[in-house]
């Protein structure tokens, strides 16, 4: 079996810790991760990189998140960095209406810089959409980003919205909060969104599923999203794996 874990934040683990964090998630079929290069405002874009760069089989994305934009709407350091080969999204970058640490213009402008910048590298985007995701799908129009696509991570909508995002060349990644008791509606999204149009995260250290909640997630946690989503949906654990790995693969290009 084959999965990867196409959100994680690797740069919050110390770097002596990495090589028993992989070796773990080897053990339960995770064998490629993308590393979110996306945090500490600019900071964590380089350390991402450095971090794939160490790695065969980590890649990573680079971007400003909008908690950020109220510092950073401009994208210069990270522009620097985004034709590197280990780097194949930006991101994650969008809005975000419910903790509302940036000022929502702020938010706007740095995503539509970041969108720009995605346009110009020929990259996807990883999209963080909280409460916002009319505003952040408006967004995404206006500046044709259908052109290079990209994923709604840690998908809070319904399948109705999910049409909409796969008519615009945008899919969804589903976290460890899919597997949480009382996430009805997440597995009921699960339920009514093609398999085609997901893929699998941790967002690790966030959200691990059970039975690890309230602990950090890990990239090895993505076996047991896999699983609720193939319990969800009624086929084998080897269908989620081969088309989730297929199509994240294609998306990345790696």
């Amino acid at each position: 079996m084959n999965l990867i874990d196409t959100h994680c934040h690797l740069t919050h683990t110390p770097r002596e810790e990495l090589q028993e964090l992989l070796e773990r998630a080897k053990e339960c079929g995770v064998n490629k991760l993308v590393c979110i290069g996306a945090s500490d405002a600019t900071a964590s874009a380089k350390d991402a990189l450095d971090i794939a760069n160490s790695f065969t089989n980590i890649y990573c994305s680079i971007g400003v998140h909008p908690h950020d934009a109220g510092s950073y709407q401009t994208l210069d350091e990270i522009s620097k960095l985004a034709t590197e080969d280990k780097v194949v999204a930006i991101g994650e970058t969008g809005l975000d209406y419910f903790k509302d640490w940036a000022p929502i213009e702020d938010q706007k402008k740095l995503f539509r810089n970041s969108i720009s910048l995605a346009k110009e590298v020929g990259k996807p985007l990883i999209i963080h959409s909280r409460e916002a995701a009319d505003d952040s799908l408006s967004i995404l129009k206006e500046l044709s980003a259908d052109k290079v696509g990209g994923v709604f991570h840690c998908y809070a909508e319904d399948s109705e919205f999910a049409k909409k995002l796969a008519d615009y060349n945008f899919l969804v990644s589903f976290t460890g909060n899919v597997t949480f008791k009382k996430a009805h509606d997440r597995r009921e999204a699960v339920a009514g969104i093609p398999l085609e149009q997901m893929m699998l995260e941790t967002d690790m250290p966030y959200m691990a599923p059970e039975p690890f909640r309230g602990k950090p997630s890990e990239p090895m946690h993505v076996l047991k999203i896999a699983e609720t989503i193939a319990r969800v949906k009624d086929i084998s654990l080897e269908e989620v794996a081969r088309v989730t790995t297929r199509t994240a693969n294609d998306f990345f290009g790696i």
